[in-house]
C-alpha cells in the first residue's frame, strides 16, 4: 500500500504511537458482546487493536481514500460505513446488532470536537463509556472545576451527562503529520444519576450565566429575576458580585430549580 497523505479539510492527523494506540484500547472496558463504535478509525491503528477485544466493531470514515486499509479489516463482526458521523443515521446502523453494553472511541478532528460529541448526546443512546483523543486544551475546558479559567458553560452541559477524566497528554509527534497542538485523551463515563432539574431551563441558565467572561453573574443574568437568584447564593455563602467560574454544579442547579 501507498503512503497515505492526510488531507488537511478533514482535519486528519494519523496516529503512528504504539504504546499510545495500546493504551487507548486498554481504557475500553468493552467485551465480546458489547459494540464498539469507532470514529474516524484513519488507516486503521487503532481499530486492529479494538478487534482484539473480539466485540462488534462499527467504524464511521469519511475519507473513502482509505479504502485500502480499512476494508481488509471487515468481518463478520467488524463493520465500515463511508459516511459523516455528524449526518449517517446511527440508530438505523445499530438497530439489528444484538449488544450489552456501548462504547465509543475515536481521535476527533479538532474542529468538530464539540459538534461530534453534541451529535452523540442528541442520538440519546444508552453509552456505558466513551474515549476520545481530542486537543488538549479542549480536555482542559471538559474536565475543568470552578474557580478555573477553563470551567464554562460546555463542561457543566458535559457533567450533566457523564463523569468525565482526563486519562494522559499525547506528545504531538505521536502523530502523522505532526499537529501544531499537543492533544490528550479523555474518558467519558455514563452519570448514573442525572441531577433532578429541568434540562432546558438548566442549560439556558449556565450558557446565559458563561455568556461574557469577565462579567459578574448579575450582569450576564440580567433578563432574570435576581433576587432569586442572589437568595440562593446567600444559601451558599457566595458573593452577588460572583463570577460564573465560581459557582459549582449543585448551586447553578439550585437556581434552575428556583426560578
Amino acid at each position: 500500500m501507498g503512503k497515505m497523505k492526510a488531507k488537511k479539510n478533514l482535519g486528519q492527523n494519523f496516529l503512528i504511537d504504539k504504546n499510545v494506540i495500546t493504551k487507548i484500547n486498554n481504557s475500553i472496558g468493552a467485551k465480546s458482546d458489547d459494540l464498539i463504535i469507532e470514529i474516524g478509525p484513519g488507516m486503521g491503528a487503532l481499530t486492529k487493536e479494538l478487534k482484539i477485544k473480539n466485540a462488534h466493531l462499527l467504524c464511521y470514515e469519511i475519507d473513502n481514500d482509505l479504502k485500502n486499509y480499512l476494508e481488509p479489516l471487515i468481518d463478520s463482526k467488524t463493520k465500515i460505513i463511508w459516511g459523516d458521523f455528524l449526518t449517517c443515521d446511527i440508530l438505523k446502523a445499530i438497530e439489528n446488532i444484538k449488544y450489552h453494553n456501548l462504547y465509543i472511541v475515536g481521535n476527533l478532528p479538532y474542529y468538530i470536537t464539540t459538534p461530534i460529541i453534541k451529535r452523540i448526546i442528541d442520538l440519546k443512546l444508552d453509552i456505558e463509556e466513551m474515549v476520545f483523543m481530542v486537543q488538549d486544551e479542549v480536555a482542559e475546558r471538559f474536565t475543568a472545576q470552578p474557580k478555573s479559567k477553563d470551567y464554562g458553560s460546555i463542561t457543566l452541559f458535559l457533567k450533566y451527562y457523564f463523569e468525565l477524566e482526563k486519562l494522559f497528554k499525547v506528545s504531538k509527534n505521536s502523530f502523522n503529520p505532526v499537529p501544531k497542538v499537543e492533544s490528550a485523551v479523555i474518558i467519558f463515563k455514563k452519570r448514573i444519576k442525572k441531577p433532578n432539574v429541568i434540562e432546558d431551563k438548566y442549560f439556558k441558565l449556565i450558557k446565559d450565566s458563561f455568556k461574557y467572561k469577565r462579567k459578574t453573574l448579575k450582569n450576564n443574568l440580567n433578563g432574570y429575576d435576581f433576587s432569586k437568584v442572589k437568595e440562593i447564593l446567600r444559601k451558599y455563602n457566595i458573593e452577588e458580585n460572583v463570577r460564573a467560574e465560581e459557582i459549582p454544579e449543585e448551586v447553578f442547579i439550585d437556581i434552575a430549580n428556583n426560578l
